[in-house]
């Protein structure tokens, strides 16, 4: 039997209107826009790095500010994740790495558990990056991970560069997704003691 990991999902409020469609065995093809261009970027990474397509467009009322358009993006992404995996069989599961980016260094760990938690430890919340305000950007990772039902560490190692510790942040999220979610030929059953992931 052969597992479909793709998903299409929609997301309408008075705020935003949100349409996803995603792919986990792509080619990192992306097709993204969020009406915030430093965002589009971002999650171009997770795209990029992940070997993810993604085809996503927000309608959001930006003329409020930015965080329901963050907010929403980030749970709608983190929610098609959580489809396309479905029960899991197969999938590695868990992954960690530490990406550089000139004098950046971050370190992205992930299990995809079935339990949403996250710990994002970026230290821009005093900063913004193309407008965006650094919390934000940490609102969008909690979001997407609780909604995506995976455990997310991300911890900056070290750095000086608001925007290449976010950049690298959103390539180490991409590289650690690839592999937890390539599937092992020689896991036949989901990868938990307790026979699913929960």
């Amino acid at each position: 039997m052969k597992i479909i990991r793709k998903a299409s999902a929609t997301r309408k409020t008075k705020e935003t209107d949100i349409k996803i469609t995603m792919n986990l065995d792509g080619s990192g093809i992306a097709k993204v826009d969020t009406g915030i261009g430093i965002l589009d970027h971002l999650i171009s990474q997770i795209s990029k790095h992940g070997l993810i397509d993604i085809d996503l467009t927000t309608k959001g009322d930006l003329e409020t500010g930015f965080h329901h358009t963050i907010e929403d993006t980030g749970a709608l992404l983190g929610s098609t994740l959580k489809k396309c995996v479905g029960d899991g069989i197969g999938i590695n599961r868990m992954s960690n790495v530490i990406i550089p980016l000139d004098e950046t260094l971050v370190l992205v760990a992930i299990d995809i558990s079935g339990r949403g938690y996250a710990t994002i430890d970026l230290a821009l919340s005093d900063f913004k990056i193309n407008n965006l305000e650094g919390d934000l950007i940490r609102h969008f990772l909690e979001k997407f991970a609780t909604s995506a039902s995976i455990c997310l560490h991300i911890r900056i190692l070290s750095g000086i560069n608001e925007h290449h510790q976010a950049e690298a942040t959103f390539k180490g999220l991409g590289k650690a997704l690839k592999t937890a979610l390539e599937i092992d030929p020689r896991q036949k059953n989901i990868p938990s003691t307790k026979g699913k992931l929960l």
